[in-house]
């Protein structure tokens, strides 16, 4: 049997896998797992997204991985290098989480919500499809996902293990 390559997914990173690969990302707070999945090819494809949107980065080389507006199309670019088309592809989101209570409604507090919501958008302009999800909470969050199977493990200290499956 062959064994299944580890592929860890930084914060603010991506990478993607085919096969035999496993994307891993740990300390999904705010930050949200973007999971993008081919099952004809066996493609997957895994982002840590740090920032709802690029148009606040100060940084001279912007790191295209950070933000949703760019990690995921640049996600949906390396897997369609590896076979996966964009009418196949279909998504699970994990994160999110509101990790701090905050006495003020001002918006940009509300970092975790506004990640997946942008997120969302992105993955609507691209027609791909949400399938599941794990996001909100208070709690962060490890996940999982195989491209041999599609399915997405996610780890909490409050919730244990699940699995998602397509």
């Amino acid at each position: 049997m062959i064994q299944d390559q580890l592929i860890k997914v930084g914060m603010a990173d991506l990478n993607v896998a085919s096969v035999t690969g496993i994307l891993k990302t740990t300390g999904l707070g705010s930050c949200v797992g973007v999971t993008l999945y081919d099952p004809k090819v066996k493609v997957a494809g895994m982002a840590h997204v740090m920032l709802p949107s690029s148009d606040i980065a100060k940084e001279g080389n912007l790191n295209i991985a950070k933000y949703a507006d760019t990690a995921i199309p640049e996600l949906v670019r390396r897997m369609n290098r590896l076979g996966a088309a964009n009418a196949r592809l279909v998504a699970k989101l994990a994160g999110g989480a509101q990790m701090f209570a905050f006495q003020t409604t001002s918006d940009t507090m509300r970092i975790g919500p506004r990640n997946v919501e942008s997120c969302k958008v992105q993955l609507r302009l691209l027609s791909i499809p949400v399938l599941a999800e794990d996001t909100g909470g208070n709690h962060g969050r490890t996940i999982e996902f195989h491209s041999e199977s599609g399915i997405l493990v996610l780890r909490t200290v409050q919730q244990g293990v699940k699995e998602q499956f397509l």
